[in-house]
């Protein structure tokens, strides 16, 4: 229906002509340009401000490179661990994982809430049919019989409803509709890049464990050796009970620490096929052979703060709900203003149904017009909270920002810190094992008594897992940096 059929019927003459009188024409024109040129009430968004450094206060002096945030290094930073399994992990996560199936409906919720919030512009426009039969007694023919009556009716019709957007309120919704939408797909990107960090970490997890479990159970096998010499030696009358039983205490101490070790490989291995969609247990099979912690690179990839708002999509999520609350504050507003309607129909009537288009034809326009007049200040007190949701919205970002930057200045000094506190395990242990090597050889010489070579193994047994812990903190540190400025989500578009 268009515009021009909006308009009332003028009554027929006798002779079945119908002079119309287009009442409402020159008022519909004027509403409809009122509308088109009507203003948005409420604010206008602005992005705010943010205070950004120049560079990050933990920077290392080297092994650093500052790049684009889009560069490939740090777009698809996982690659650089040279890990096919993990690589084959994290395309079985992005595509079976849960959380971002949840992500992505939530995605999809948006933009068909986006669609109904834009479905305001337009006229809303029905139709509407019936049919009735009716049959009444009573009435007597010529000859005095009874004879029952039959009736039959037909109805068909159209009606549209319009309400005109004078000052902006469907504006603003559409616009806190978009902003939504926005801070959703950035929310996805966001579970992607927790997803991205979460399976690489496990999965380091799962090789530490291993590694862990190779130093622990050689130490044993050291010991059960040491064990054995110490009980031979005593039935020789070479040593005494005494030496015996600390030699087995270290043993079992030794035996104590492997089922703690097999049981955190257990659980970073069901972590892993959860994250992946699967059930726990599911990947015990192909993680079961053991294989080395995946080497970190010796360099890092970083970009200056400034980056790490156009990049981290938790802050690209909390800048558009601050958007989309700063709307709702029009729309809010646009409720204390008046609402202008267009409302009309056609209907047509008859007795016969191959009549129907033929018959009797009632056309009915007008215009409504409603005006908030008293409301115990609801209105007003609503446009309050709308403001002081605005303000949450904008201290939260804020506050997203700020942890942002802590979390990656917090990264960058513990991957510093980890290589220096690496590079000393490795000379302690080496140091640790020629240690262990000469107790032992100069016990079995007699220069040095047991205790001396229960305390060698003890402190190689706890450099070597130390060692080990440290290997995987090297590479979950560049994996906590990578997830903290932001990397990983870029490289899959057609997520989003």
């Amino acid at each position: 229906m268009t515009l021009s059929q909006l308009r009332p019927a003028a009554p027929s003459n006798s002779a079945g002509t119908t002079d119309r009188v287009p009442v409402f024409r020159p008022l519909v024109a004027l509403a409809v340009s009122i509308s088109l040129a009507g203003c948005a009430v409420g604010p206008d968004y602005r992005a705010p401000r943010t205070v950004t450094p120049d560079q990050w206060h933990e920077l290392p002096q080297t092994g650093v490179r500052v790049e684009s945030p889009d560069a490939p290094s740090l777009a698809a930073w996982w690659t650089s661990l040279n890990d096919p399994q993990l690589n084959e992990l994290i395309e079985r996560a992005l595509a079976d994982n849960k959380t971002v199936k949840q992500a992505y409906a939530r995605v999809v919720q948006a933009r068909a809430q986006r669609a109904i919030a834009g479905s305001g512009f337009w006229p809303s426009i029905g139709a509407s049919t019936s049919a009735s039969r009716s049959e009444s007694e009573g009435n007597f023919n010529e000859r005095g019989e009874a004879v029952s009556t039959v009736g039959e009716s037909y109805s068909a019709g159209f009606s549209a409803s319009w309400e005109l957007d004078l000052f902006g309120g469907q504006r603003r919704s559409y616009e806190a509709a978009t902003a939504q939408l926005a801070a959703t797909e950035a929310e996805l990107r966001d579970v992607l890049v927790v997803l991205l960090g979460d399976v690489a970490l496990s999965y380091v997890g799962v090789r530490t464990a291993q590694s862990r479990l190779d130093f622990a159970e050689r130490n044993l096998e050291s010991q059960r050796e040491a064990l054995d010499m110490t009980r031979w030696r005593a039935q020789a009358g070479l040593t005494t009970v005494l030496d015996v039983e600390q030699a087995n205490t270290n043993y079992e101490q030794t035996r104590s620490q492997i089922p703690l070790l097999e049981s955190s490989l257990v659980q970073n291995m069901n972590r892993l096929a959860v994250l992946t969609g699967q059930t726990p247990g599911a990947l015990e099979a192909s993680l079961q052979d053991r294989k080395p912690i995946p080497i970190a690179p010796v360099d890092i990839v970083a970009g200056v703060p400034a980056d790490v708002l156009r990049r981290r999509p938790d802050i690209r999520s909390a800048e558009r709900q601050l958007a989309a609350q700063t709307a709702q504050v029009g729309v809010a507003t646009a409720a204390l203003y008046p609402s202008l309607s267009l409302n009309g129909s056609i209907t047509w009537q008859s007795l016969t149904a191959s009549d129907l288009l033929d018959g009797f034809k009632n056309e009915r326009s007008g215009v409504s017009l409603s005006l908030p007049i008293f409301n115990g200040g609801a209105l007003r007190q609503n446009i309050k909270v709308q403001n002081a949701l605005v303000d949450q919205a904008l201290a939260s970002y804020e506050s997203i920002v700020l942890a942002a930057y802590e979390e990656v200045e917090n990264a960058l000094d513990s991957w510093t810190s980890e290589q220096r506190r690496h590079r000393a395990l490795v000379e302690a242990v080496a140091s640790g094992r020629r240690a262990a090597e000469l107790a032992r050889v100069q016990y079995n010489s007699g220069l040095v008594d047991f205790e001396s070579v229960l305390t060698a193994d003890r402190q190689l047994l706890s450099l070597e897992d130390s060692l080990a812990v440290s290997d995987g903190e090297m590479t979950s540190n560049l994996i906590r940096l990578y997830k903290a400025l932001g990397g990983g989500w870029s490289v899959f578009p057609a997520a989003t």
